[in-house]
Parts: structure tokens; sequence; C-alpha cells
């Protein structure tokens, strides 16, 4: 494990947060900026309202005519798992609201690459729709939405991404992110853009139908949390409701059979789902279709109401985890080989990692672990399966640096250097000429550089302090997971402390099982992943509080992130 700066965050009032929460739950709400007891509050009631999503009400309509007609709708989806979860959330919900017929269509990233392009556009000539819906995309496919609507389409844009300076001349767009939209979230995702859509026009349908009886789209809210958990977009109160609510139905056995399938492949308990297990266990396996093969596996896995069927569709996406992950591990240990003498004095601050033989489904993953582990912004390159001569770019980001926004300065500086670009703070995809990579590494190293400073680039992880020994118990463990969904901008708790190594051993194939002992003498498990055993007797340690079933029994368990010799 990385040598990092364990920094506590400062003590906070907690005092104005609700008196029955545990104590230590307080004080983490209140470390996150909790400032009212409303946020504690996860009922769908609290859902902020969509009348100031900008044009959602000319979408719905626009929707809920098709609907009324019997047209064709097609879903023109993306190849990650926000996308899959959107593209199933609005054939489920659609076809339960009446649509005759509903179709989804998503890129092949290979082929087409990302968004609404005129190429996935005439792979839906045959089923000839007359409304094309997009999620996750579409607000900088220009040329995606032209061919559509010149193909005979009326075309809805969803999106959640940051919109480019001219918009494309859809029908309707509907994206808290674009230009003079009131909407409170702007850290809604793909599929949350889409739920709200559909309630809008389950709305209208309620309007111009009074007397139908028509179903609740709460029912769809398992797939809403796994794109929202998927897609790393900061959980703010609004997004924490949409998760703890799918949460709830996937504990109760309420969720879509592909999700329940690919929980139990994980081997994860969904009456005890959290977001984690969504994260760590189930995003990685439908995103890997999209990675490796053709995310429609994905999608259909999320449709199938056969558990039988869901079951054989997840266990294709168990496989391709599995060889995702052969892949991701050797490029990833050809990467830190090739920064291993670059970064020696650590003087170069934005990174640049390719090999002529990387598999471009799996370079944003490898860029994650690369900044993980360097605590630096990184792209990381493989060359167009489609045309060689080019090369396919992810990057991942740390605070303080805008990847788009970096990427948007290097194109500025030096015109036509990128190909073509789009993303986020914290995560972009790119392309460009592989006889420009030279240049672009200078160029990233250089922006890099002129934005970030000594501080930013020290990796400090905050920490909420230390525990009591009499707070290492399962009543805490169990509180702080039921106070989640943690995630993104509202991070899970983690803890440091001292602690006694009274045992130790190596599990599976590089997993450390112990037993530790507090400073009063309290015993507790811990278990370390990738790690190697420790020889001091005390240890200093990085940890989340966590209860562990094992064999029909649960008890207290610190997960260790880091340690190192007291």
């Amino acid at each position: 494990m990385s040598e990092r700066i364990w920094q506590a965050r400062p003590p906070v009032d907690d005092s104005h947060l609700p008196r029955h929460l545990h104590p230590v739950v307080r004080r983490v709400y209140a470390a996150r900026g909790m400032q009212a007891q409303q946020e504690a509050d996860l009922r769908l009631q609290h859902l902020l309202r969509p009348e100031t999503l900008s044009q959602l009400d000319i979408a719905a309509r626009l929707v809920a005519e098709s609907v009324a007609a019997g047209h064709r709708i097609a879903i023109a989806g993306d190849f990650d798992a926000d996308g899959a979860t959107a593209s199933a959330v609005c054939v489920r919900g659609l076809t339960a609201l009446g649509a005759a017929e509903v179709k989804a269509f998503v890129p092949d990233r290979f082929r087409f690459g990302y968004g609404l392009s005129p190429a996935l556009v005439g792979e839906m000539a045959d089923y000839a729709p007359q409304l094309l819906i997009t999620v996750d995309n579409g607000i900088s496919s220009h040329a995606g939405v032209q061919a559509a609507q010149q193909a005979g389409m009326r075309v809805v844009v969803t999106d959640h991404h940051l919109a480019p300076e001219t918009l494309p001349p859809a029908d309707a767009i509907v994206n808290p992110n674009q230009p003079g939209d009131q909407f409170a979230s702007k850290a809604l995702c793909g599929v949350g853009v889409a739920f709200y859509l559909l309630s809008a026009v389950r709305r209208v349908l309620a309007e111009q139908q009074p007397s139908r009886d028509l179903p609740k789209l709460a029912q769809f809210l398992d797939l809403v949390a796994l794109g929202t958990v998927a897609d790393v977009v900061t959980l703010d109160h609004n997004n924490r409701i949409l998760i703890e609510q799918g949460l709830r139905r996937i504990r109760a056995g309420r969720a879509a059979p592909g999700v329940l399938a690919l929980l139990d492949l994980a081997g994860r308990d969904y009456t005890r789902a959290t977001a984690q297990d969504l994260a760590f266990a189930v995003a990685p396996r439908l995103n890997a279709a999209g990675r490796l093969d053709d995310m429609s596996v994905g999608i259909r896995c999320l449709l199938a109401d056969d558990p039988m069927e869901a079951r054989a569709l997840a266990a294709q996406l168990d496989a391709l985890n599995r060889e995702r992950r052969q892949i991701q591990d050797s490029m990833h240990a050809d990467a830190l080989d090739d920064l291993a003498a670059l970064t020696a004095d650590s003087s170069q601050v934005g990174l640049v990692v390719t090999r002529p033989d990387w598999h471009e489904g799996v370079v944003g993953l490898v860029a994650s672990k690369v900044k993980e582990e360097r605590h630096r912004p990184v792209v990381a390159f493989a060359p167009s399966a489609a045309d060689p001569a080019m090369l396919k770019g992810s990057g991942r980001s740390i605070p303080g640096f805008h990847l788009r926004d970096a990427l948007a300065e290097i194109e500025a500086s030096s015109p036509g250097l990128i190909d073509k670009f789009g993303g986020h703070a914290m995560a972009a995809g790119m392309s460009l000429r592989s006889e420009a990579l030279d240049a672009f590494v200078t160029a990233f190293d250089a922006v890099a550089r002129k934005h970030l400073d000594e501080q930013q680039l020290a990796d400090i992880r905050l920490t909420d302090g230390e525990l009591e020994d009499h707070e290492l118990t399962l009543e805490t463990a169990s509180a702080l997971e039921a106070a989640g969904p943690w995630g993104q901008g509202f991070e899970a708790p983690l803890f440091q402390g001292r602690f006694q190594l009274l045992d130790q051993r190596v599990v599976g194939e590089r997993h450390v099982k112990l037993r530790l002992a507090g400073g009063s003498g309290v015993e507790i498990a811990g278990i370390a992943f990738n790690a190697e055993p420790q020889s001091a007797q005390a240890v200093d340690v990085l940890y989340r509080l966590e209860a562990n079933e094992f064999r029909g029994y649960i008890n207290p368990q610190l997960v260790i992130e880091d340690w190192r010799p007291a």
C-alpha cells in the first residue's frame, strides 16, 4: 500500500442534527457538511421537484404524445452502466406507461464511438422509429440529431454532461447542466435524468387520461440506484434519496432479476445490499460488456423478467468481467513499469501512459488505478480498434484539477492537437492522432504544473479521527452502514488508530486476516486486502468499520485501507 498522509478532519458541531442518530453517525454527518435535519431524511417525498428542469414539460408532452399514438420509440444509450441502466429504465418505464414499441440501441464502442452518431441512427433504419430519446448522451451530438430528424424522427435529448457552446437542434433537451437550467442538483446522472423524464411523462398522461390507473415508477429505482452509484457522481441529498430508495427495493427482493443475479454471482447478499455492493460488485460486471464486447448484453440482462434468462446473461457478464480484470492487471503493471523511471524524482505532474498492445475499453480503469497510486492526474491511451492511426484516451483527475477544462486549455493553445474530447472535472475521454502523442504528453504535464501546487499534490487522506475502544462495536458498524449511502462527495467513514497486532495470516492470494487489540485491550478482527503481513507488534491503521457476516454470524471488523508500523 502506498505511503499517504493521514489527516483527521477538524471537529464540527453536530448539535443541529437529529439526536436519535448514533453519536458517531452525527459526527460523521457533520464533518461532511450536513446542515439540516432533513438532509438525513431519505424519503422519496424529499426529492427535488422537477419543474425547474428546463424543457422537461416540452419533452414529456412529446413523449406522452408518442405513447398515446402508438409510435415506435427508440432509446439511444451509452456503453457504460449509467447508459445501460438509463436505457433499461426507459424501455421498462415507457412500456409500463403504455408504449406500443420501445427498443434500445447502444453504440458499439469500437465501431461508432461515444454518443448518438449518424452511424448509430443508420442502425435504426429497419426499426424506423418516430421518436428517438437519447439517454446519458446527446448534448454534443449535433450530427446525430440532424441525421435522426432527416430520417423523420422527433428527438428528445436527455443527458447530464456539460454542454458545448452550441446545442444540437433537438425537439427538446433535458439536462440539468445546460445553460440556464435552474435545477438544484447538477450531479444528477443519465439514469436520474431519464427517471425524471418518465415521471413527467406519467404526470402528463395522468392529466390527459384521468381515469387510467398508471403504474408507479418507483418500481424502477433499483436501476436508478445502480446507474447513479456506477457513474460516480456526487452524492448530494437528491442522489442519496434515489440510491437509498433503490437499495430498499433491492433488499426487499423487488429488483430487476438481472440486478439480483449479478449480486448473487458476486457473492453478495441482496438483503443487506449497500451502495458499495453496487459500486464494486454489480457495476464492474455490467461495465465489462461495454468495455470488451457489446453493452446490449448488459441491457438485456437488466430487461430480463425471467430469473433463469437473467442468470444466464449475468453469467456472461461475469465471464467478461474476469477477462477484463486480467487485461487490466496486465496493463496496470505495464503502466507502473513505464512510470517507474519517469517519476523517480516526482517531477512529472501530469502523467500519460500508453502501450501499442493495450485495449481501448480498459484505459479508463488503468488511469484510475495509476491516479490512486500516484495521486497525479493521469491519461491512459490505447490504439483505436476502428483506426489504428488514432489513439483513444481516458483520463482521471485529482481534486483541484478540472480535467475537461485542462483539455480545453490545451486545445485553445494548440488547436487540432486533440481530435475530440469531453467529460467533466474528474474524468474525461479524448482521441488524438498517434503522431500527436509526444506533443500531448508535454502539454498535459505543463497544464497540470500550472494549476496544481505542492499542497494539492500531497496525497492526503482525510479521516474521521479515532474511535474509542467502546465504539468498536457491531452497534457502531451497523449504524454507519445504515447511515449511507456513501460514495463520491459523501465519502464512507474512514478512521485511524493504533492497535496491537495479536495475530495475522495470509488468506486467498494476497489478503491478510488479523486480530487486533485497542488501547484498553478490546479485541477486534480485521482484514487487509492486497497487502503483505506486518512485522511490527504495534501498527497504525487506516480503516473502515464494517459489520461482517460469516457463516451466519455478524461481527464488527476493520477493513484496512492502509497500515504501517507504529
